[in-house]
Order: C-alpha cells, then sequence, then structure tokens
C-alpha cells in the first residue's frame, strides 16, 4: 500500500501551513467539488512539493474542507470548467459562530467558505511525470 501524506488543519496555525504549501497551486474550474449533503468542499489540486527537500517536484493533491455550511464564489465562471487559477492565499474570519475560510485565487478571484470548525486536510495523491 502506497502511503499518501497529508496535513490536517484544526486552528489558524493548521491553516497557514496549508496555505503556504498550496500557494502557487493550480486549479481546474472542473475539480472544484461542494458536496452540501457531506458539507464538503473538494478541490484537487497541482501543486510543488515545498515541504520537503525537492521542491521543484508537482504533486497532485486533495484540498479537503469540512463542516461546509455555505459557499459563494467571486470571478470564477463555473460554466468555463476548463479555466485554470492559481491559489495564492487561503485565509479566514471569525464571524459570530462560525468561520469564514476565503481561497484567493489570482485575478481576484476567490471562494468563501462559511464553516462551523476549522477541519482542512491537504492529501497528496501522486506526482506529476514531465
Amino acid at each position: 500500500m502506497e502511503y499518501h501524506p497529508q496535513i490536517i488543519a484544526l486552528d489558524l496555525d493548521g491553516l497557514a501551513m496549508v496555505s503556504a504549501c498550496s500557494a502557487g497551486a493550480k486549479i481546474k474550474v472542473a475539480d472544484i467539488k461542494y458536496l452540501s449533503i457531506n458539507k464538503v468542499v473538494l478541490l484537487s489540486i497541482e501543486r510543488k512539493k515545498i515541504e520537503t527537500a525537492q521542491k521543484n517536484k508537482r504533486i497532485c493533491s486533495i484540498l479537503r474542507f469540512d463542516h461546509v455550511l455555505k459557499v459563494k464564489s467571486k470571478n470564477i465562471n463555473q460554466k468555463n470548467q476548463e479555466s485554470v487559477f492559481e491559489l495564492i492565499a487561503i485565509d479566514y474570519l471569525k464571524n459570530k459562530e462560525d468561520y469564514e475560510i476565503n481561497l484567493i485565487f489570482n485575478n481576484n478571484a476567490y471562494i468563501a467558505l462559511t464553516t462551523e470548525t476549522i477541519e482542512v486536510r491537504l492529501e497528496d495523491q501522486n506526482e506529476i511525470k514531465h
């Protein structure tokens, strides 16, 4: 069985680590899924493996957000499934009872997730061979 490393974020520090590891990742619109019944948002991303010595190695990873109550996006045309965005950072705000996790992309695009708590996973899938 192949081991797939993952980072699990349950607080602001963990979220900052996931943001740093995901910065510069390429994401295709078709690879963004909101499973409202499960309260899960999944993004399949292509990123550089900056947390290891092989910083130029590109890898496919799954970015998973749990306990998502609501999703809003701006400047992302969901009809253009082949459109690719670059993730700049993941940020968050604490509202009264909920959190708002913001995925900030190039071209002034973003996705705002309203969540009950911070629970984010970055799980590596496979290396991209060039």
